[in-house]
Order: structure tokens, then C-alpha cells, then sequence
């Protein structure tokens, strides 16, 4: 783990997956379609889909799923697999290093079974040449022998579905991203999906939680079920020890106030972030690069991990000239709206006096 890892990954609203988080979640991931709270457009075309395939006896098409972190789209692929009575293999972009071992999943995988890669964007480009065969004519082409020798054998495989999950459809390849016939993309979750996520996960974990306390801890979730589930666990805690055991709006509010988190789901972090760009920098624009250096953070991390969540709540936009705050954050940080003035840029500024600086000769 690097260094700059450590941090956003400890933190109890991260969407990074943890340690603890992947203990757990197994227990808490619904089974079926009708278990899966959320995500209603893409639940429904998908059962389409799945049905459709069942009905003549085909494999599903190739699934794409993205969105940012935490929304369920290991999930939704574990769904997919026994929706289809069929057999899922996990593996990730990273892990995948060579054609070879990708030539070795894909030959293991029987008729129907499902391949899920993770972080798809990340395959290496040698190893996602592989795919395009196998996803288009379920073949795979064997280089056997080397230099002029060598020559190219086609393996046929069983007929199977790919799922690819990422949170940056972005740097897919396009020849990669046009062979998925299914591409659903995840959103955040309303408060009232989050409600009912950290009820059915407190049932399942044996936590007595009312209504309040649900919806109190939906709130500062970030629309995200996997920092749901992590808060439900932390909150917990808290009632078991300084409350009486149940999770009302009251304790949940405690506790999270001991924790940091105010009524938005933002941490210590965040506000930090939020009050260098205001007092430091007048509001902005402040670049990337300085910004990462005040704060002590990497410039990827404050990109990646700190600045989605603000941006998606309007608290934080980018400009060409660098990161803004927003009247918004001034006023939930209950400062008052008083951004630097934007100067113009006098590049071409008026010549000088010719006689300033001159000495005169009389």
C-alpha cells in the first residue's frame, strides 16, 4: 500500500473498498433482482435482458457496468450469474497480466458461465487484444512456437458473458467498449433507497434501528451503499455502548457528530479542502498542484477521491484557471460570501513614461 493510500482509504466515508468492507459486504449483497434496492431504470432493462436470453436458451450479452465506487457492481454481476443459474469467475484488470492467463481463464469457463473483471480499463492492451476474439466468435487465437516458426492455432470456447466493471468508462478503448451489447450505468442512491439498504442490512446483522435512525444515517451517506453499511457497523458501536442498544435518529446523530461527519456526509477532510480554498485562496481558482500541496494530499488523490463527492453536490467546480468554491460551501461552512475579486490580466499593459527613470540633461 502506498503511502498516500492510507489515508482516504481509513476513512469511514471513503468508497474505496476495505479490508473490513469485504469481510462483510458478502453477507450483506442480495441475491436476486427483487432483493436489490436501487438502481430502478438499469434493474429493469437488465431482468429484460436475462429473461429474453432464458427464454431462447441463449447466453446473456456482454455486460458493462460503471459508475463510481461503491454502488454495487460486483453486486450486480453476483445477481446477474444467479438470475442465469450460472457459474461466475472473478477476477480483476491488474491481476491480469499476461494473454496467457487470461487464455487460461477463458478456457477454463463452461457453456453459460460468466467471467467478471473488475477495473476492466485496466487489462494491459496486450491482454485485451485477447478479448475481442473471445467476446465477438468465442475463439481464441494460440501462438505455438517462436520467431518464423511460430504459428497461430484458434481454440474455440464455450459460449459464455463477459461483465466488465469500472468507474472509468472514460479510458476504455473503443474497440473494447463496442463489444458489450449490455452497458448500464449506476447512479448515486436517493435517501430513501439508502433508508431501506441500512434497514435490510441491520436485519441481517441483528441491529434494532427505527426509521429516524435509518434515514438520519442515509443522509451523510453519500449516496453510496457500501459507506451505508460501513456507518450502520460504526454507529452500532455507539448504541451498544452509550445509547441502549437501538439505533434512533438521536444516537445516530452522536455518533456521527464523534465521528465528523456532519449532515451531508462530509469529514474532517473535506472541510479542510473546502476552507484552504476560501481562506487561503480567496475562493479560488487555486490549481490542482498548489492546492495538493497545501492540503498535503497527491494531486490524483484530491482528483480522484476528495472532488467527485463535492462536485456532485455543487460545493466545488472546476475551472481552466483551477478549483472554485461555491456559494454553497461558503454557506454550509457558515462563511460569509465574499470571494476574491477576479483581476484582469494586464499582459499588455500601458507603456511606460519614457521620462520615468530618465536622467535629464538640461
Amino acid at each position: 500500500m502506498k503511502d498516500n493510500e492510507y489515508d482516504y482509504e481509513a476513512r469511514v466515508v471513503s468508497s474505496a473498498m476495505t479490508e473490513e468492507d469485504a469481510a462483510s459486504e458478502l453477507s450483506l449483497r442480495p441475491r436476486t433482482l427483487d432483493e436489490y434496492v436501487g438502481q430502478t431504470k438499469a434493474k429493469e432493462n437488465l431482468k429484460i435482458f436475462i429473461d429474453a436470453a432464458k427464454k431462447r436458451g441463449e447466453v446473456l450479452d456482454h455486460v458493462l457496468l460503471y459508475g463510481p465506487p461503491g454502488l454495487g457492481k460486483t453486486t450486480l454481476a453476483s445477481i446477474i450469474a444467479n438470475e442465469m443459474g450460472s457459474a461466475i469467475r472473478v477476477t480483476s484488470g491488474p491481476a491480469v497480466e499476461k494473454p496467457g492467463d487470461l487464455v487460461a481463464l477463458l478456457t477454463n469457463l463452461a457453456q453459460g458461465d460468466i467471467m467478471f473483471i473488475d477495473e476492466v480499463h485496466r487489462l494491459q492492451r496486450s491482454v485485451e487484444e485477447i478479448l475481442y476474439p473471445a467476446m465477438e466468435d468465442y475463439v481464441v487465437d494460440l501462438i505455438i512456437g517462436k520467431g518464423p516458426a511460430a504459428r497461430s492455432i484458434p481454440l474455440s470456447l464455450s459460449h459464455f458473458t463477459l461483465i466488465g466493471a469500472t468507474t472509468r468508462a472514460g479510458q476504455l478503448s473503443t474497440p473494447l467498449r463496442d463489444r458489450f451489447g449490455v452497458i448500464l450505468k449506476l447512479e448515486l442512491y436517493t435517501h430513501d433507497e439508502l433508508a431501506l439498504i441500512i434497514t435490510r442490512s441491520a436485519g441481517i446483522l441483528g441491529i434494532e434501528i427505527d426509521e429516524y435512525g435509518a434515514r438520519e444515517l442515509a443522509a451523510r451517506s453519500r449516496g453510496t451503499p457500501r459507506v451505508a453499511n460501513r456507518l450502520l457497523k460504526r454507529v452500532r458501536d455507539f448504541a451498544q455502548i452509550v445509547g441502549d442498544g437501538k439505533i434512533d435518529r438521536k444516537i445516530a446523530d452522536f455518533a456521527l457528530g464523534r465521528l465528523e461527519i456532519d449532515k451531508l456526509g462530509l469529514d474532517s477532510v473535506d472541510r479542510r479542502m473546502l476552507e484552504v480554498i476560501i481562506k487561503f485562496y480567496g475562493g479560488g481558482p487555486v490549481g490542482l498542484d498548489t492546492l495538493a500541496a497545501t492540503v498535503g494530499e497527491e494531486s490524483v488523490t484530491i482528483e480522484d477521491v476528495y472532488e467527485p463527492y463535492l462536485m456532485q453536490i455543487g460545493f466545488l467546480s472546476r475551472t481552466p484557471r483551477g478549483r472554485c468554491a461555491t456559494r454553497l460551501a461558503y454557506e454550509h461552512l457558515g462563511i460569509e460570501y465574499n470571494p476574491a475579486p477576479i483581476t484582469a490580466d494586464f499582459t499588455a499593459a500601458a507603456p511606460a513614461d519614457p521620462d520615468d527613470g530618465q536622467i535629464k540633461l538640461d
